[in-house]
């Protein structure tokens, strides 16, 4: 049985495929800051029996939790002489440009902790100066006196050759064993001092919080006799073993948000839809990401914490492109000094919550929201609620303010919320130069089918697609995946001059040492599959645009397609090409795959009457000038196959409602997922 676990803010979720194709779901409350019991709780409420647990998988929110509330360990940099100071200078691409207060955002290694030894390697990997072992060992000596946790080690150029950083390694290790450390070429072998030296400081920082809570984890999984292969999400899309994500935390950063994003990936190859608009709402956030021709697109140019007027920090790993804002069920209705309302990004979170989980819970929630306007019912709280208490706090934090009823306050809460939203999907969308009505829109999470339909409309898309187990389907997807590591090496060589030999090593060097990695974590080395990306730019450019190239060994006439290939690329990138400019290869990335056997998922006709799965009728709260509208009210599980709702109406189902409007329609599918047609033009 493979079971695969997701925690977010508010819920953690399980899902599992049963020997016979079907699928079964769970949610329990997440439990911080112990979240491995919150897994312990949603695995002993889905009932399964943990003995025949065959394989597990996790994702979970640790890591970026550890780094935006600052609770990582003491860590200390160890760097090449003249660079301590690489974190503070950062980049000079200060967004708030006018901003004359504008402050750069702090390292998270203080500047008393960087540390600078004499080792010097030029760009070609040579080494100018050895590196300095008294010097390594002095520092070391001033750490331990300083207590440090953890140790960072970036040297300048060690992208291309790591021996200093490799010595430096040993050493510590040798000196003091007990200390956790990052050697920056473990974590990424791309250029970009700054990034690279971030990537390691940020790994090594909560390299100890990390190793802490798998290990938690392990031991409570093995309390319950659960004697399972272990995996963990990774923010590629790809799952790996527990003992590699102590090793590389860093690569979880987002580990809980892009199982969905994969999920609709492979979703969509089930239902015939290669074009995705992937949209998942929790209780916290709101991410979407985008899906052209099936793949999903990964990228290293992520950050944290950046905003319109913050860097951020960069972090140089293999990431899922995925837009990410502060609006879920738990966001909260606030009104700023300027007399507007907004939505989030502040969220109620699991504790207290909505008022309506009557946990003490005081400002009002997007969930608040849909309560009292009808397309949330008070009977699928786990809680008791209390609608008079949910009207009061709408009523007078928000309603009063504008001279307004309670239902209209809650409706103008629902719409800014969507306004949010719609933003974010413009920006994976529109903004990036692709034609929502070419999309398909997979919408999943607690609140996904809930905001989806309206979205949609407003957005263009003519499709909307509520999965199986929507509530839980990042677990779903996690379900779905492959075992996946990426190696990405900075090559810059120009086209024109390049010595095709030499290329045809480097990609048979990096494949040799993928394949020895999984041959450690026992994959067979025919259950491994390679991808090839080559990023590439016009020579005088700063980013780049990453190609699909072929497998095996490269030919002239290959590289002559490449080319080709670029060219179109760019263009659809940047709206232009310039065929008769020079162009360089900057990276060589290689996807290693290792394939796993997946669950079959079964095909679920369901045969009777819409009477048959009608609820109740009851009055839901719409745009004027409709006003409250009596609605049909569906119960999910016993739709008919292929049979037609017309809008309004509300689908529930376990932890997650569907709202369709007026104008709209709705099927099941013979996989049991909703399909909506929107109305949009």
């Amino acid at each position: 049985m493979r079971v695969a676990t997701d925690i977010g803010g508010t819920f953690t979720d399980l899902v599992y495929v049963d020997k016979n194709g079907g699928i079964e779901v769970a949610k329990s409350h997440t439990t911080p800051p112990n979240f491995e019991q919150g897994v312990i709780d949603v695995l002993e409420k889905s009932g399964i029996d943990q003995k025949a647990i065959s394989t597990f998988i996790h994702g979970t929110t640790v890591i970026i939790n550890a780094l935006t509330e600052r609770k990582g360990a003491k860590t200390g940099l160890i760097t090449t002489k003249g660079f301590r100071d690489i974190l503070e200078i950062a980049r000079g691409n200060r967004p708030d440009l006018f901003n004359i207060r504008y402050k750069k955002p702090s390292p998270f290694i203080d500047r008393f902790l960087r540390k600078e030894v004499d080792e010097r390697l030029n760009y070609k990997g040579e080494t100018l100066a050895p590196l300095n072992k008294d010097q390594v060992k002095e520092v070391i000596e001033f750490f331990k006196k300083e207590k440090v946790e953890a140790i960072a080690v970036a040297y300048l150029h060690s992208y291309v050759n790591p021996d200093h950083e490799k010595e430096t390694i040993k050493l510590i290790k040798e000196l003091w064993p007990e200390v956790a450390v990052t050697a920056s070429y473990e974590v990424t072998k791309e250029w970009r001092e700054y990034e690279r030296t971030n990537t390691a400081a940020l790994n090594a920082y909560v390299q100890p919080a990390a190793a802490t809570y798998v290990n938690k984890l392990y031991n409570k999984l093995a309390e319950q006799n659960t004697t399972s292969k272990n995996f963990i999400m990774q923010s590629n899309g790809g799952t790996t073993t527990f003992g590699n994500a102590k090793e590389n935390p860093i690569n979880m950063v987002e580990s809980g948000p892009v199982a969905g994003i994969y999920g609709s990936a492979v979703l969509g190859k089930m239902i015939g839809e290669e074009n995705i608009i992937a949209f998942d709402i929790g209780g916290t956030t709101a991410k979407c990401s985008l899906i052209e021709k099936g793949e999903v697109k990964v990228s290293t140019d992520y950050y944290i914490e950046r905003t319109d007027r913050n860097a951020g920090y960069p972090i140089k790993t293999p990431v899922v492109d995925i837009v990410e804002i502060g609006n879920g069920g738990g966001s909260i209705a606030w009104i700023d000094d300027a007399g507007s309302l907004k939505v989030g990004p502040q969220s109620a979170g699991a504790m207290p919550g909505p008022v309506a989980y009557g946990q003490g819970g005081a400002e009002p929630t997007t969930t608040d929201a849909n309560l009292l306007t009808g397309r949330l019912s008070a009977k699928k709280f786990d809680y008791d609620v209390d609608l008079n208490r949910v009207k009061d706090a709408i009523e007078t934090k928000i309603a009063k303010q504008f001279d307004m009823s309670a239902e209209e306050a809650a409706l103008g809460i629902i719409r800014i919320a969507n306004s949010n939203m719609l933003n974010a999907l413009k920006l994976i969308s529109i903004r990036k130069g692709h034609n929502p009505q070419e999309f398909t829109l997979v919408a999943f999470g607690g609140g996904g089918s809930m905001h989806a339909p309206a979205l949609a409309k407003e957005l263009g898309v003519k499709k909307v697609v509520i999965p199986v187990a929507s509530p839980v389907f990042s677990a779903w997807g996690m379900l779905m995946s492959d075992l996946r590591h990426d190696y990405i090496n900075t090559f810059i060589r120009r086209i024109a001059d390049l010595d095709i030999s030499e290329i045809n090593n480097q990609w048979n060097e990096i494949e040799n040492g993928a394949l020895h990695q999984y041959e450690n974590e026992a994959v067979n080395k025919e259950d491994v599959v390679f991808n090839r990306f080559a990023d590439m730019r016009y020579v005088g450019q700063e980013h780049t645009v990453k190609v699909p190239v072929p497998n095996g060994a490269w030919t002239e006439a290959e590289v002559n397609e490449i080319v080709e290939k670029f060219h179109n690329l760019h263009e659809q990138n940047y709206t232009f090409k310039l065929e008769d400019a020079q162009i360089e290869i900057v990276n060589l990335h290689v996807t290693a795959f290792g394939k796993v056997q997946k669950p079959v998922i079964n095909k679920v006709p369901r045969e009777g009457t819409l009477d048959d799965a009608k609820k109740e009728t009851r009055n839901v709260y719409f745009e004027n000038p409709n006003g409250w509208v009596p609605t049909d009210v569906y119960q999910r599980e016993l739709l008919p196959t292929g049979q037609v709702v017309q809008g309004p109406a509300v689908i529930e189902e376990k932890a997650a409602v569907t709202v369709i409007y007026e104008g709209q329609s709705l099927h099941v599918d013979e996989y049991g997922n909703l399909i909506i047609e929107t109305g949009a033009n």
